[in-house]
C-alpha cells in the first residue's frame, strides 16, 4: 500500500490549486534518491459517464523483468474541472484511492503525464511523488510546454526538451517510427536516471508496460 504522507484540501478553486501547486514545488527532489528498484508502478486515469467518474488505474510490476505483481482500479465522482496545468487536481483524489487497495508499493513510479515538464514545474509525477514521497517519472504522450530540436527515429534516442535557459525534461523515442514520448522527473530522481529507467520499462510498444498496462485498466480497454 503507498499511502501520502503529505495531504490537502482538494475541494479548491483553480487559482489555489495554482496557488498550492507553487507552494509544494519547493518540496521536489530532482536528484537520484532510489533504493534498489524491483518494484515498478504505473499510474494513468480515464473517465466515465462523459466525465462524471474519474477512474484511476496503478499496476505494479517486477522490475527488470516487467510482470504483472498487482493492479487496483478506483472510481469516483469528478470534483475538479479541467483546466489545463491542473489535471492533478482533477486526476489525484482517485489515483490515491486506488493506491490504498494495493497490497505493495513501488521503488518508482511512471505517471501518464508530466513532471517539471509544466508550467510551474509541478505535473502528477511531482504532485505523487511530493505527496507519498516516491521516485515519480512523468511519461506523458504529448508536449505540454518547452521545445525541442531534431529528434533521431532510433530507440534510445532523446534530445533535451527546454523551457528557454532551462531544462525540464526529454523528448525520448521509444521505438522507431512512432511519436516520442516527454520524459520528465517527478521526484526523488534525476533526468538521465528518468530517460534510463522509462526505456528500461520499455518493450515493443510505444509506452513503458507500467504505464501501458495502467491505460488498458483506466480506460477499460
Amino acid at each position: 500500500m503507498l499511502t501520502p504522507l503529505l495531504n490537502h484540501d482538494w475541494a479548491v478553486t483553480p487559482a489555489a490549486a495554482r496557488a498550492l501547486q507553487e507552494a509544494l514545488r519547493g518540496r521536489v527532489v530532482l536528484r537520484d534518491q532510489l533504493g534498489e528498484v524491483r518494484c515498478v508502478g504505473g499510474v494513468d486515469v480515464g473517465f466515465e459517464d462523459d466525465g462524471a467518474i474519474t477512474r484511476a488505474a496503478v499496476t505494479l510490476l517486477s522490475f527488470p523483468e516487467l510482470e504483472l505483481m498487482e493492479y487496483a482500479i478506483a472510481r469516483r465522482p469528478t470534483t475538479f474541472p479541467y483546466v489545463p496545468g491542473l489535471l492533478s487536481f482533477r486526476e489525484v483524489p482517485a489515483v490515491l484511492e486506488a493506491m490504498a487497495l494495493l497490497q505493495g508499493s513501488p521503488d518508482l513510479l511512471l505517471c501518464d503525464g508530466q513532471g517539471i515538464a509544466h508550467p510551474r514545474r509541478f505535473g502528477i509525477a511531482c504532485h505523487l511523488g511530493v505527496l507519498c514521497d516516491v521516485p515519480a517519472i512523468g511519461v506523458a504522450k504529448s508536449r505540454l510546454i518547452g521545445s525541442y530540436g531534431n529528434l533521431p527515429d532510433q530507440r534510445g534516442a532523446w534530445v533535451p526538451l527546454r523551457d528557454r535557459d532551462e531544462i525540464i525534461g526529454a523528448v525520448l523515442r521509444t521505438r522507431r517510427g512512432v511519436k516520442p514520448l516527454f520524459i520528465s522527473p517527478g521526484h526523488r530522481i534525476s533526468l538521465p536516471s528518468a530517460v534510463y529507467y522509462t526505456l528500461a520499462c520499455t518493450t515493443r510498444y510505444r509506452l513503458p508496460e507500467t504505464t501501458r498496462r495502467a491505460h488498458h485498466l483506466a480506460s477499460g480497454t
